[in-house]
């Protein structure tokens, strides 16, 4: 049975999804969580299997325009692939029922601590990558392998990661890559990512298929109007808001009280409000040539 306020909230969170490239499972999972009261095992289950099916599409794009470097995806796939089906398991060592739940519950608002951390280092070092073609990237094999390892135990455990903890490693990793090919390598290896993650928890997760289901009615048009509004929306402005409703969803997934999250969330916003005006005004007086310095 079709959910269509599960369908209306999946297609507002790929909206975001396609304006700014990542947070798809970081959104999609707390949301159905936190909002639709949907077990976390079960949330965790729907949304990989939704998005190994959403996932090699954008890959294919990626792949006809050649901004994807298949020797680095081979790498990373080596690590992501084995760890990402073994997550799932590690899920189950700590128990069944209750004391599952809860631990999808903790990962998950772990996750979501690491992502927003990724989301800022990328945006830090967002202007320094570099040029080259991905042809000319030389491949570091057992730093990529290490690499895929964390990041497919990540995504098994709560779907998160393969978008925004992934891509920032390689950013991290290969600063020569250009942006388009980072989003294009990183897009490829998640494909058989989230798939060996979402064949695990169909065997052995909480697999619903009308959850599944309502997710992809809603999020399959939700990232198309995404994407197609993207090149006008304020990028920028988007992905700070990520920043601070990840930082949220965290906070209440590790029961951290509200008045505390409250505090926390504010005083994030007021130090990251200041420090992109301090940015803002250092880019303006670096880019006007009548400034001596």
């Amino acid at each position: 049975m079709i959910d269509l306020p599960l369908a209306a909230g999946s297609f507002v969170v790929a909206i975001v999804v396609g304006l700014t490239g990542m947070g798809g499972g970081a959104l999609m999972t707390p949301m159905m969580m936190l909002f639709f009261n949907v077990p976390p095992l079960a949330a965790v289950s729907s949304d990989l299997v939704a998005s190994a099916v959403m996932k090699p599409v954008g890959g294919l794009v990626h792949l006809r325009r050649g901004t994807v470097n298949l020797r680095l995806v081979g790498w990373l796939c080596a690590g992501s692939v084995p760890a990402a089906f073994s997550g799932v398991f590690l899920v189950r060592a700590f128990g069944d029922g209750a004391a599952v739940q809860q631990a999808v519950k903790v990962s998950l608002g772990i996750a979501l601590l690491l992502a927003v951390a990724g989301l800022v280092l990328k945006a830090w070092l967002g202007g320094k990558g570099g040029s080259s073609s991905t042809h000319e990237i030389v491949v570091r094999p057992i730093p990529t392998v290490l690499v895929g390892m964390v990041g497919g135990v990540v995504v098994g455990v709560s779907s998160v990661g393969s978008g925004s903890l992934i891509i920032v490693a390689l950013l991290a990793l290969y600063p020569a890559l250009k942006a388009n090919q980072l989003v294009g390598t990183d897009l490829v290896q998640a494909v058989p990512l989230v798939g060996a993650a979402a064949l695990a928890h169909l065997f052995f997760g909480d697999f619903q298929l009308d959850l599944t289901f309502s997710l992809l009615l809603g999020s399959v048009p939700g990232v198309y109007l995404g994407a197609r509004i993207s090149a006008w929306a304020p990028g920028a402005t988007i992905r700070a808001l990520l920043v601070l409703v990840l930082l949220a969803s965290a906070l209440k997934l590790l029961s951290v009280p509200d008045p505390a999250t409250l505090w926390i969330v504010g005083a994030t916003a007021v130090l990251g409000g200041a420090a992109l005006t301090v940015a803002a005004r250092s880019s303006r007086r670096s880019a006007d040539p009548s400034r001596v310095w």
